[in-house]
């Protein structure tokens, strides 16, 4: 009992024992919101590519694709297994591009791009498709069909375009009726062969004007639709008077963008077609958002005379816990076909372990810090131990057990690290519910932004608390304090009465 008394009344009247409860309650903090704002990360990116991306994919290895993919999905469904454990399967078709548009300044600008061909219903039932749009948000039959107010303004168009070349035929007409004038070639034509005198012979006045030209026949065209993704269309820049990054738009719904891509085949040729703007793409991914355009699946396999062929088939799984069953059952099913089969996690698997790496390292890196008060655990408990000679003499004297003082610098240290890790926990978790007020906070006293928003396309620092990672912080920052504890207490231990009270 003695030993808890002595414990907390040091804990009490050493003040240096605040500098060893400052230092661990830092380092718990520290950890435990750079963990959480890790985890923010990794859970916010993770959760942001599986909303763009489906549960599987079956993908072709070339440009090509592969062949047939609607009989694809029909042997899927005929396999009771693999249709007990797939909700829908949509087919796409992906290649690369070039996309030409017209800037607000009235300046021309291509840009690569993927484009991907879709059946938007059958894409938005694997997931991550509609949910990202700006017009046609969370629709359940989302569609590539030109509203009404962009219909009519091509229209007007139409009709512009109608009335110029029905105004450029009229102009050929009056030229082509004009009378020809006579050619009268007076001097004698000197080194011209005879059989070639006739060409600049006297035109009769008389003889058949050419005939006017037939009108240009009009073909009304509507373009197919197209969905850009956001950063295709627009811009980020920093309004010169309010300083606040702020988009720019270089195409508008309604817009025309013209698509320059290659045939398959031995021989690549290019193609293009023009297409017009419906809606946006927004999924806060950068990679998407700046580089994907979608397009109706039976033009884009037009275009690229790719009839009944795709380059992947995206599945939606009822349990994604069975994904790793389902890969196998598709491997088993397609063995004799070229067909890549993974699951997003391992599409996307050097991205998601570069973060968990990162996370582990600066984890490690960071618990030094608690290790540096668990130094400072050691170098206090030494001086109170030789500052306590006396004291320990005096209690072994009584009757004190070597066991006895050494528990009382052992508790004494896993009080420090107790208490220390309380507060620590106390203030890192303050500080991580509250850590977007305390960057604006640090940006209004600095005037600069901790957070760049234009940088990870966030509009705010995502946090995730893992309650396992903070009881595991804990539990180590109490460890380092009383492990640190221990070579001191051991000294206090094998004092000796005698030679502690021989100079007092």
């Amino acid at each position: 009992m003695y030993q808890f008394v002595l414990c907390w009344r040091y804990l009490r009247t050493r003040y240096l024992a605040f500098a060893c409860i400052i230092s661990v309650m830092l380092g718990v903090a520290t950890l435990i919101v750079v963990n959480s704002v890790m985890n923010g990360f990794s859970t916010k990116l993770r959760t942001l590519l599986h909303s763009v991306l489906s549960d599987v994919v079956i993908e072709g290895h070339s440009m090509e694709g592969f062949y047939d993919p609607v009989g694809k999905i029909e042997r899927i469904r005929k396999d009771p297994k693999l249709d007990a454990q797939i909700e829908s399967m949509a087919v796409t078709l992906e290649t690369f591009a070039m996309v030409q548009y017209q800037k607000a300044n009235k300046e021309f600008a291509t840009r690569p791009v993927r484009v991907i061909g879709i059946e938007p219903k059958a894409r938005t039932q694997v997931g991550g498709f509609s949910e990202h749009l700006a017009r046609q948000k969370s629709k359940t039959d989302p569609n590539f069909d030109i509203p009404d107010e962009i219909r009519l303004r091509w229209d007007k168009a139409e009709e512009s375009w109608k009335a110029f070349r029905e105004f450029e035929h009229r102009e050929a007409v009056k030229k082509a009726e004009q009378p020809v004038k006579p050619v009268s070639i007076e001097q004698p034509l000197i080194g011209v062969p005879d059989e070639m005198k006739h060409i600049f012979a006297k035109k009769d006045a008389n003889a058949p004007s050419i005939p006017p030209p037939a009108p240009v026949p009009h073909v009304k065209r509507m373009p197919p639709g197209a969905i850009v993704g956001h950063l295709v269309a627009h811009f980020k820049y920093r309004d010169p008077n309010t300083k606040e990054i702020t988009d720019g738009c270089d195409i508008h719904p309604g817009d025309s963008i013209v698509i320059t891509t290659v045939t398959t085949g031995e021989s690549l040729k290019p193609v293009y077609d023009s297409f017009v703007v419906v809606d946006y793409f927004k999924s806060d991914m950068s990679e998407y958002d700046a580089n994907c355009v979608f397009v109706p699946l039976e033009h884009l396999q037009t275009l690229r005379g790719m009839n009944n062929r795709a380059s992947s088939i995206l599945i939606k799984l009822k349990d994604y816990r069975q994904a790793k069953s389902v890969v196998d059952g598709l491997a088993e099913l397609f063995k004799h076909e070229q067909l890549g089969i993974h699951t997003w996690e391992e599409k996307q698997g050097p991205l998601l372990r570069a973060i968990e790496i990162e996370k582990g390292i600066l984890n490690v890196l960071l618990f030094m810090i608690i290790a540096v008060a668990g130094f400072g655990i050691l170098a206090i408990f030494s001086m109170i131990v030789s500052e306590k000679t006396r004291d320990i003499g005096i209690l072994k004297a009584l009757g004190a057990s070597s066991g006895g003082i050494m528990t009382i610098f052992l508790t004494y240290g896993l009080l420090l690290g107790v208490v220390g890790a309380l507060f620590g926990t106390i203030l890192g978790l303050s500080i991580t519910w509250n850590i977007n007020g305390v960057e604006a906070f640090i940006a209004r006293l600095t005037g600069s932004h901790v957070f760049q928003g234009d940088v990870y396309y966030f509009k705010e620092i995502p946090t995730d608390v893992s309650t396992s990672a903070v009881l595991l912080v804990n539990l180590g920052a109490v460890a380092i304090a009383t492990v640190f504890s221990i070579l001191p207490a051991l000294r206090a231990a094998m004092l000796h009465p005698v030679q502690a009270l021989r100079y007092e």
